[in-house]
């Protein structure tokens, strides 16, 4: 905040602190009788012999006269009588350039217990989307390093793509790979929910020493409370929103939105919400467009969005599914049956779109595009035939023809971990091989 803008706040603000008392415990909400405060104001409740102890909370309803808070941290400690502080103000984090290259916690303290490097500034972390008319159009490509996205699903600066697929076909390692590959100023990547094993072997392994020098990860696990898993899908939000106000072209990768929504749905039936689609509550629904909106293109900067989506029994029509598909700008769908022929990425090219490849890439691109998805429905279509023998040579030309370029297709989808090509590599090699003038 400017100083001005610190002088005109001075005579809203208040002398008193308000506090309240903790009258019960039920589940994962306190109710407490007061403080005064509001809906998303963050509290602290003094807990400990020595009243040294400070736990999170934050405001989540109100029921008759007695304020409903869920900790950010745990409850252990909290019994009748402890004291409530409000803040008067929702949670805010420090962020900077300093910050990168760090893992914080949904919070934004380091995961490290180390102390934040000094020169950040205080940033809330729950925003409005930016107005829609304010918001430039897509014009300009983003440079993604996975060859297979970048020729077929052409990504444009400030798009949202989602990543759908059931659990163990890949969604953590092309992350990884769009993480180190990329062409964006900084990735902010947030790990929602996942098992506390999978966070080093992400760092370790998926995303390596060079991936990190340009990420921010933002880390809530399982283990942590609802509350947490969704600060830490709105801390990396707010991240990835202070490098966008600088201009800084940013990737976003949350693995995964199902597990924000779950985290929801705990807080929606703890304070009383009726479940509705598979057990999902309303604010569930309500709040995955509040998220997901928050990306995108700005006046200044851009946040190109991945969002994972887990689907239950790779059900890609199941409640969360089918609402993000709806929000998002396209989406990449991982096939198991794919990753158990060892084809990776996984990436199912028939069943995926880009919603703006159309507008940003040229006829040449989008032609060659369309050839190699044509030939590969033709031979998807048949492939049962083909492979018992059944189908007779000479009786389609079109079935020939894919026939014959379907081991060219799978190498072009293919590409290891540790491969990298650029958008114009890629290109070029698409219309070499599967443009008119590649037969």
């Amino acid at each position: 905040m400017s100083v001005q803008e610190l002088i005109e706040d001075i005579p809203f603000l208040s002398p008193y602190k308000w506090y309240g008392k903790v009258t019960r415990v039920v589940g994962l909400t306190i109710e407490s009788k007061g403080p005064q405060a509001s809906i998303g104001d963050l509290c602290y409740i003094i807990v400990g012999r020595a009243k040294k102890i400070k736990v999170k909370a934050e405001v989540v309803g109100f029921r008759d006269e007695f304020v409903l808070l869920m900790p950010l941290n745990g409850t252990t400690e909290i019994a009748p009588g402890s004291l409530v502080e409000a803040t008067g103000k929702p949670l805010e984090i420090k962020v900077g350039s300093g910050l990168i290259g760090s893992v914080i916690d949904g919070c934004g303290e380091p995961l490290s217990k180390e102390q934040l490097p000094k020169g950040l500034r205080p940033f809330p972390t729950d925003n409005d989307p930016p107005n829609p008319l304010a918001r430039p159009r897509i014009e300009e490509k983003m440079s993604l390093g996975v060859r297979a996205i970048d020729a077929l699903f052409t990504v444009g600066k400030g798009q949202r793509i989602g990543i759908f697929a059931g659990s163990g076909v890949g969604k953590s390692t092309l992350l990884a790979m769009l993480a180190k590959n990329s062409a964006a100023d900084l990735n902010v990547i947030a790990l929602i929910g996942e098992r506390g094993r999978e966070v080093k072997d992400f760092i370790e392994r998926d995303l390596g020493e060079e991936g990190l020098k340009k990420t921010i990860l933002v880390v809530a696990t399982s283990d942590q409370p609802a509350l947490m898993r969704i600060k830490g899908a709105m801390t990396a939000t707010a991240v990835a929103e202070y490098f966008r106000n600088q201009g800084l072209d940013v990737n976003l990768m949350m693995d995964s939105v199902t597990r924000f929504a779950m985290a929801q749905r705990e807080i929606g039936l703890a304070v009383g919400e009726p479940p509705t689609s598979k057990g999902y509550t309303p604010s569930v629904f309500a709040m995955l467009p509040k998220l997901l909106e928050r990306s995108g293109t700005a006046k200044k900067g851009s946040i190109t969005a991945f969002y994972t989506v887990l689907v239950d029994g790779d059900d890609m029509n199941e409640p969360i599914a089918d609402a993000v598909r709806g929000i998002l700008d396209g989406h990449l769908v991982l096939d198991r049956k794919l990753a158990n022929k060892g084809q990776f990425p996984a990436i199912n090219v028939l069943k995926s779109i880009s919603r703006v490849m159309a507008d940003i890439v040229d006829d040449r691109h989008r032609a060659a595009a369309e050839r190699l998805r044509q030939s590969l429905a033709v031979y998807d279509d048949n492939e049962d035939l083909i492979n018992i023998g059944a189908y007779k040579r000479g009786s389609s030309a079109e079935i020939e023809q894919a026939i014959a370029i379907y081991p060219k297709i799978i190498a072009f989808l293919k590409q290891s971990t540790e491969e990298s090509t650029s958008i114009d590599e890629a290109v070029e090699r698409l219309i070499n091989e599967f443009g008119r003038g590649g037969d």
